[in-house]
């Protein structure tokens, strides 16, 4: 098929939207043979008929009708195109795909991805969760417009990528009420011996919590490792270990889970950043997580 003619396409979708040449003629201020001429160059481009007699009027065939689908959802965009250009609202949903690190907390991933959810615009989220660098490859395809990470982007990792750090925190302990009361006392020696839930291996945070315990010269016993956050605090929950989650979302924690905190460890410093393919941002959406990121969630 030879390139798509545009004003081809306009003059058949009107006649499809007014019901007959005549009617379109006169709204597109041209004479009929003209139309119908323009009408059948397109039938000849696109090697189907488009229009079939009913009568004394036109019918669309089927393709015709799969045509004008199309045809309506072109115009409809070239007129967001026009308003968005000239700075009006679309009314379009705008769309974000997020990469979230599958070591990332998921409290801490809804904090950072609420406020793009707050904009003016209607925003329409998709959540990727897998490891940091599948999420790096799906962001050099633009398959994503940001990536949420605990970690900044590998120097190994073929993508060029910026890291907008986004903050930075503490560390809180969890228990259930009773153990925690427990270890709350003599904090942090009760910890020698207590049952401990790990982040899994590729978490930053598994690193800072195994050097501050062994600075300490705390042996706790380790009960298992979680690549799943959700998960660790879930048996948590149910009593099988002290967790650790980020200080930003303790509060959170305690109200999701009921669970009460032991202490915070201030020297593990937990740090965050959206990963990008730009150095400037530009994607609304996207913004509003780094900015509120900065201003609210860690100022």
């Amino acid at each position: 098929m030879e390139r798509l003619n545009y004003h081809h396409l306009l003059y058949f979708w009107t006649v499809a939207r007014e019901g007959s040449v005549a009617a379109a003629a006169a709204k597109l201020r041209l004479a009929q043979p003209t139309l119908s001429g323009q009408i059948h160059a397109l039938e000849d481009a696109l090697g189907e008929k488009l229009f079939e007699r009913a009568g004394r009027g036109l019918r669309l065939t089927e393709m015709g009708r799969v045509v004008s689908g199309y045809a309506t959802e072109i115009f409809a965009l070239g007129h967001e195109l026009s308003e968005s250009v000239k700075g009006r609202p679309t009314g379009r949903p705008l769309k974000l795909a997020v990469g979230v690190s599958d070591a990332l907390p998921k409290l801490v991933a809804c904090r950072l991805i609420e406020p793009a959810l707050a904009l003016p615009q209607p925003v329409r989220l998709e959540v990727h969760v897998q490891s940091t660098e599948k999420l790096l490859a799906l962001l050099a395809l633009h398959d994503l417009d940001v990536v949420l990470t605990d970690r900044v982007a590998p120097p190994g990792v073929s993508v060029r990528a910026f890291n907008h750090l986004l903050g930075a925190c503490g560390v809180t302990l969890f228990a259930a009420p009773k153990a925690a009361l427990k270890y709350r006392k003599n904090f942090p020696r009760a910890l020698d011996g207590a049952p401990f839930l790990l982040p899994g291996e590729t978490s930053t945070m598994r690193r800072g919590l195994e050097q501050w315990l062994e600075k300490q010269r705390i042996r706790p016993r380790i009960v298992g490792a979680f690549d799943d956050s959700t998960l660790i605090e879930v048996f948590g929950q149910a009593g099988h270990g002290i967790f650790a989650t980020p200080s930003i979302v303790e509060d959170s924690v305690c109200r999701q889970y009921g669970v009460s905190i032991i202490g915070r460890l201030d020297r593990v410093r937990e740090r965050f950043f959206a990963v990008s393919v730009e150095r400037r941002l530009k994607h609304p959406a996207v913004i509003a997580i780094t900015e509120s990121a900065r201003r609210e969630l860690f100022g």
